[in-house]
């Protein structure tokens, strides 16, 4: 791949609002790191990277502004068109995400200071128990559909190498990959969500939140990035 391809698939990335999203994610969660590593040794380095992470996290909740609208369109739409389980499984999920998204908007202003100060605390909570109830629900659809995935490969390699097999074999494979790259996405921000509502010293660890933090900016920086 040329640097002038790798460039234009830049630029459309950046263009799109989860492009972005990932960008600032990683700086965020860099900064997280850097802070923590350097806290005892360099404090005026630990206290800038701080900053870092804070100014990434507010630009981020700021970015997302109005994001809630998706979880709600989904849900007016109804389940998605796939029998079984995943009609209940969508409904749950986008429900959980809509509570995440609408209720940052209060974490957010009161950070900023625009709202009182003590309803940030009680925002996050709400926000990161709707948030960790989504994931779970979104991991759930995406293991089933890997499992119907991998049913429907085999099927398929059995019937023999025609071209149209194939190409289907090919969709399911690409499918597979972009479904596992949301899954460690969403475990990781599990994670994250689980530090916030159930604080213990494994999820709270600086470590733990920084490698999460960066392992779903890149799961996601994959799964956008232009084919």
């Amino acid at each position: 791949m040329s640097n002038g391809d790798t460039l234009d698939k830049l630029v459309v990335f950046l263009a799109k609002r989860d492009g972005i999203d990932k960008l600032v994610k990683t700086f965020q969660y860099v900064s997280k790191l850097a802070h923590w590593g350097a806290e005892s040794s360099l404090p005026e380095l630990a206290q800038r990277a701080k900053s870092w992470e804070t100014a990434s996290g507010l630009s981020r909740k700021a970015f997302r502004s109005g994001r809630f609208l998706a979880g709600f369109n989904a849900l007016r739409r109804g389940p998605v068109p796939v029998p079984g389980e995943l009609g209940a499984l969508a409904v749950l999920a986008n429900a959980g995400e809509m509570v995440y998204f609408f209720f940052d908007h209060f974490t957010w202003l009161s950070r900023a200071g625009v709202l009182e100060p003590w309803l940030a605390r009680r925002a996050s909570f709400v926000s990161a128990f709707g948030e960790a109830v989504g994931y779970v629900f979104f991991i759930a659809m995406d293991f089933i559909m890997i499992r119907r995935g991998l049913r429907q490969e085999r099927e398929l390699l059995r019937e023999g190498a025609k071209d149209a097999a194939e190409k289907e074999v090919r969709r399911i494979r690409v499918d597979r990959v972009m479904r596992l790259m949301a899954t460690a996405a969403n475990a990781a921000d599990l994670i994250i969500a689980v530090a916030e509502t159930d604080p213990n010293p494994f999820c709270n660890h600086a470590v733990t939140l920084g490698i999460s933090g960066l392992v779903s900016a890149w799961a996601g920086w994959y799964r956008n990035w232009p084919s």
